[in-house]
């Protein structure tokens, strides 16, 4: 019996083994790939970069970037309050419309978190996709996406581009590139250094355009121009050894901006006046903390940013999607929402999957206030 009790231990311990060792079987490649061993020319291209000093990527706006000690009681914090930080029901879908592009207009469709679907001018560009539960290297654990994607990878519509802003996990997906790899013809525009990730995960390299920042590039007849974010990089303990950005699409009339993750700083009205005005900024509302106050806005500085690009409508993104900070669900975009109507500022809050117009900016209905 002692024995048959031994031999059940040993094959339910490499039982588990096994268990573990294919849950974590694409952990290494998720981590991506350091840049600067991934090659002379791109090794070149980042010791170049007026961003890159001392071997690493830093950010030129004199304040820092660096998360904060956490706040005295700040566990205390993560468990008070838990059932506030999602939504108190399900989040309402849509499907996004099918059929061609406006050949002169901007309309959006905003996927969850960052995930958004552009149409400007007859093209199509896809920002920061994530189609992933978590936004993790393991699937296994991290935050827990709160809805699911409006539209299935192999029902999206073919685009014209797909633009990355950095190598975040809730930003730059591995299962997602691959699929899209597989089913898309796209390029994908990235910062400095993003590249070598894209190519371990079989991205072919004339599909990749690294652009440092104020570099650019017409795709589909769309110029593409890096500009500056206030953020951060890294996906292991190494920080900043690929580039961050924000990024402006501008075709023949019309002009999109997208800020992807950024603290506020004074450069956006700079950004404003070389690119701008914009007829739609994509900007950050959720995930802050007075723990990292200048790697993510708030949604009353993300109003100012918009302001300072000289954007007509703005559309909030990063929030709703996925819980990142201890502020409650709906509270970035209530916030928001006040501060539009206190400064008259234009705004869009569609439902995941929703599609807006920019020239017929439907009203802001308050859709989640049933969910908080």
């Amino acid at each position: 019996m002692a024995r048959l009790r031994t031999a059940r231990r040993i094959l339910m311990g490499g039982a588990a083994l096994a268990a573990a060792g294919w849950a974590l079987r694409d952990v290494p490649a998720e981590l991506g790939v350091r840049p600067l061993r991934s090659g002379p020319d791109r090794e070149a291209r980042i010791r170049r970069s007026p961003q890159f000093r001392d071997g690493a990527f830093f950010n030129p706006m004199p304040e820092t970037t660096l998360v904060s000690t956490p706040p005295p009681g700040m566990l205390r914090e993560l468990a008070k309050d838990r059932d506030r930080r999602r939504p108190a029901g399900p989040v309402p879908l849509r499907t996004p419309p099918a059929g061609d592009p406006s050949p002169t207009g901007v309309r959006a469709v905003w996927l969850g978190h960052a995930t958004t679907l552009v149409e400007i001018e007859g093209r199509r560009v896809l920002f920061d996709p994530v189609w992933s539960a978590r936004p993790s290297p393991a699937q296994f654990a991290g935050p827990k996406r709160h809805h699911p994607l409006p539209v299935s990878l192999d029902e999206l519509p073919q685009v014209d581009a797909i633009a990355i802003s950095h190598d975040h996990y809730d930003h730059l997906d591995m299962a997602t590139v691959r699929s899209l790899t597989a089913t898309q013809r796209a390029p994908f525009l990235v910062p400095l250094g993003i590249g070598a990730h894209l190519e371990r995960w079989g991205v072919p390299a004339y599909r990749i355009i690294e652009l440092d920042w104020e570099e650019e590039a017409e795709v589909a007849g769309l110029r593409f121009v890096a500009t500056a974010a206030r953020h951060f990089s890294g996906r292991t303990l190494t920080r900043n050894d690929t580039l961050w950005g924000s990024w402006v699409v501008a075709g023949p009339a019309r002009r999109v901006f997208y800020a992807g993750d950024s603290g506020y700083f004074e450069g956006y009205r700079g950004i404003g006046s070389a690119h701008g005005p914009f007829d739609l900024t994509l900007m950050p509302i959720g995930a802050y903390s007075p723990a990292w106050p200048d790697i993510h806005m708030n949604p009353e500085e993300a109003v100012n940013a918009h302001l300072d690009l000289g954007g007509r409508v703005l559309l909030p993104v990063h929030w709703a999607t996925f819980t990142l900070a201890l502020h409650p669900w709906a509270e970035p975009v209530e916030r928001l929402w006040r501060e539009a109507k206190a400064r008259d500022v234009s705004i869009v809050v569609p439902r995941p999957g929703e599609a807006v117009d920019t020239d017929a900016a439907p009203a802001v209905d308050g859709w989640w206030e049933t969910l908080t």
